[in-house]
């Protein structure tokens, strides 16, 4: 009996090429990373210069993350359909116009609008570099590897982005912070071309214009009353937003199920490990952002700091979140199991909170260190996430489960700072006197405000007292932090203990992504 040899696609490993294509790639992630708290420092000289009202002043803070979170699912789908590459493209020339706009915006109108197409700009950015990550490192190995580093820049970013605002603003004015993008922008724009290669799936189907508006729908009413409802409490409008959106959210997995072309495909969730990866990573992202609530404001109105300086203290931790995800990629490069890792980096992050949740009144350093610790044992666990999600999804769908990831991120990040901060507002306001002027029960800022107004001794017992309150309430949503993420590291331990990618998933991908690059099979040297 004759034997028929069983064929098999070996991925192939990247080069310098790619490589340095990671390289290009980890620009536009840096810069829309860092457009979250870019303009931190930046708002009192726009308030001067455009005068805006109270409300045209949030949404220049906050449409930019609106318009990212609503069209992230729309985007990696259309790059999907149309090519990561050329989406990615298309952002970027939207992207360094739209910061043009906002830099020399004379209007608080015109300079909501440049933001917003910023936020669109940044939608077509985010889910397009991931999905190029996917195709252009097929080897499990070195694509954990990729995917650390992408992980790294994007939470660095934040950080960056707060502390640059800052000296950009100090020797510049404040459109200074927007023309920065223009350089990266511009180099992408050159080398992209040159160094990305194009994918995009073979038999995409129709695109669902439907489901755009339903997504949309869904995401930024519950998007838009989690941020809201730390500084406002339990209001009967973000609750009803919150609901609105989930009705909506329901509408829109119902259209994905019965659709024959839909935007999300429901076999993404068949792929093996994808679905819990998507779920903890959304409890890690509750996690990491739950903590910045409370931390810059203890390092500026507990501490005394000022914003710069509070920026540049903010910037220590950055040195454990660099050198995490890469001893991440290490260890499961050595055989260290996925399970393991990430149940390990849910503890650590949980230990973060607990150093947090010892903090005093002049507890810097402590803070700091609790800061660090917490970010890198998130950053772990993001970094092997993304890489479970994407190596089970079909390179086809790269950039749909690239945007479902980062959605949970958007989603996650908004409620952790909704509960925690609920928790420490309550713990505030039950610290504080009762007898305190109303402005001074409801914010730690409004306090010493109030403090500042009155004479001598009275002025100096209620910032005291306010000071220690804020920081009872850290203390408490610290606590809470640390026992949600002990029960993710349960649940990862219990949930990823039999999950990887399989085999015969790994060699499809990637025998996939081989023939949809035109690298594929090409590799230039290992790294």
């Amino acid at each position: 009996m004759r034997t028929v040899p069983v064929m098999t696609t070996i991925p192939s490993r990247a080069g310098r090429r790619e490589w340095t294509a990671l390289g290009v790639l980890m620009l536009p992630l840096l810069l829309v990373s860092m457009d979250v708290s870019v303009l931190y420092f930046a708002i009192p000289q726009i308030s001067a210069d455009l005068d805006p009202s109270g409300t045209q002043q949030l949404w220049i803070f906050d449409i930019y993350g609106f318009v990212l979170a609503g069209l992230l699912m729309t985007m990696g789908a259309l790059g999907d359909r149309i090519g990561r590459r050329r989406l990615l493209l298309i952002g970027a020339v939207a992207f360094g116009a739209a910061s043009v706009l906002a830099a020399y915006a004379h209007t608080a109108e015109t300079l909501i609008a440049a933001r917003a197409v910023l936020g669109i700009g940044g939608a077509t950015l985010m889910p397009s570099t991931m999905a190029l990550v996917r195709t252009m490192f097929t080897d499990p190995a070195q694509r954990a590897k990729a995917i650390g580093l992408w992980s790294g820049v994007m939470t660095a970013g934040i950080a960056l982005g707060s502390v640059m605002s800052g000296v950009l603003v100090e020797h510049f004015w404040w459109g200074s912070v927007f023309l920065v993008n223009l350089p990266a922008m511009a180099l992408l724009l050159v080398l992209g071309p040159v160094l990305l290669p194009e994918s995009k799936s073979p038999s995409p189907g129709r695109f669902d214009w439907l489901s755009v508006p339903l997504s949309m729908a869904a995401v930024l009413p519950v998007v838009y009353g989690l941020k809201e409802l730390p500084s406002e409490g339990w209001n009967v409008r973000y609750v009803v937003s919150i609901t609105v959106g989930l009705l909506f959210a329901a509408l829109f997995v119902h259209r994905q199920r019965t659709s024959a072309s839909p935007m999300i495909s429901p076999a993404l969730f068949r792929g093996h490990g994808f679905t819990p990866a998507l779920v903890l990573n959304t409890l890690s992202a509750f996690g990491m952002l739950g903590s910045a609530y409370f931390t810059t404001q203890y390092l500026q109105s507990v501490l005394g700091k000022s914003a710069l300086e509070a920026a540049l203290w903010s910037l220590l931790p950055s040195v454990l979140i660099g050198a995490a995800a890469p001893v991440a990629a290490q260890l499961a490069q050595r055989g260290v199991e996925r399970a393991y890792l990430v149940t390990a980096g849910f503890a650590v992050a949980a230990g973060g909170y607990g150093l947090l949740a010892l903090a005093g009144t002049d507890s810097l350093w402590l803070v700091l260190a609790a800061c660090g610790v917490l970010a890198a044992g998130i950053v772990v666990v993001m970094s092997q996430l993304t890489d479970l999600a994407l190596g089970s999804a079909p390179v086809e769908k790269a950039g749909a489960a690239s945007s479902l990831l980062e959605t949970g991120t958007e989603f996650g990040g908004a409620l952790g700072m909704a509960t925690l901060g609920s928790i420490g507002t309550a713990l505030y306001r039950h610290g504080v006197p009762s007898d305190a002027p109303e402005p001074a029960q409801e914010t730690l800022g409004g306090a010493l405000s109030v403090a500042a107004g009155l004479p001598g001794r009275a002025g100096d017992a209620l910032a005291t007292a306010a000071r220690e309150a804020f920081t009872d309430g850290m203390r408490g949503a610290a606590a809470a932090g640390a026992l949600l993420l002990l029960g993710a590291a349960a649940l990862a331990a219990l949930g990823l203990r039999n999950i990887r990618v399989r085999p015969e998933e790994e060699t499809a991908n990637a025998g996939e992504a081989d023939r949809l690059s035109p690298l594929g099979g090409a590799p230039s040297g290992g790294v």
